[in-house]
């Protein structure tokens, strides 16, 4: 039984997924045993070089296990292809633009063997120069994603509300609702959720998840294990993104309540 595994979605991101990879072998404790499942929702859409190329690259690695699903299934979709596989303790949620800097997944492990009152961890994310970002929030409501949305200058209290910025952010705490981009959460509670909700194909999937570990345990920021995000945000830029995150969104409040303000 592994203690720990961990899958990665790819989409035609081979480039950042190497250093991840990398970044993830060079500084998890050597004494925790694990898996990584790369699950490539891009090979039809990538350079048929390219993908040989990534796959050659990780042969190296003997608990990296590749998957190509020959269509894009999404992202939660995408991370449930792997719940059959799993025979692990925790299992790691990572995005393909993460980078670790110390052993954040030792960390989170240990602190999860201590505290078996908490389902789920997020650590402390960061950009490349170290600012945490404004990812740890209250309950999703239409007013807060709004002005995420349409109105990102505007509000700023009810920003700094909704971003949880009045926690103290040198001690762990519960959060509602924590970004999906770096999630490690007891695998038997993962299968027990079933894993992501499918019908979100991408964006707010994270959200329900986060919601439905409250249900059931805790999910808790812990501040002393950091990782680096290079955070695209591509729904702010791409029409198509922003459609899928309108759609989730649509969703979310269909399936749990519009919750207004």
């Amino acid at each position: 039984m592994q203690k720990l595994t961990a899958t990665i979605v790819a989409y035609k991101d081979y480039s950042d997924i190497r250093k991840t990879i990398e970044s993830i072998e060079k500084y998890t404790n050597k004494s925790i045993s694990k898996k990584i499942y790369i699950v490539d929702n891009g090979v039809a859409v990538s350079d048929p070089d390219e993908v040989r190329a990534f796959i050659d690259h990780i042969k190296k690695y003997d608990d990296v296990e590749y998957h190509d699903m020959n269509m894009n299934l999404g992202f939660g979709k995408g991370h449930n292809y792997v719940l059959p596989y799993l025979d692990s303790t925790y299992h790691a949620i990572i995005n393909p633009d993460i980078l670790l800097k110390h052993d954040a997944l030792g960390i989170i492990v240990d602190y999860l063997d201590q505290n078996s009152d908490v389902g789920m961890c997020i650590p402390n994310i960061t950009d490349v120069h170290g600012k945490r970002y404004d990812i740890y929030r209250e309950e999703v409501t239409v007013f807060d994603m709004f002005i995420r949305m349409f109105c990102r200058g505007l509000f700023k209290k009810r920003k700094a509300r909704h971003t949880m910025q009045y926690e103290d952010y040198s001690k762990p705490f519960q959060v509602p609702f924590g970004q999906g981009s770096f999630l490690v959460i007891r695998t038997e509670l993962f299968k027990e959720l079933n894993g992501f909700d499918e019908r979100y194909f991408m964006y707010m999937e994270d959200a329900d998840l986060c919601k439905r570990v409250n249900k059931r345990s805790k999910l808790m920021y812990l501040p002393y294990a950091t990782v680096i995000h290079k955070w695209r945000q591509g729904s702010h830029k791409n029409k198509t993104l922003f459609k899928y995150h309108l759609k989730s969104m649509v969703q979310y409040f269909k399936k749990w309540g519009i919750k207004w303000v």
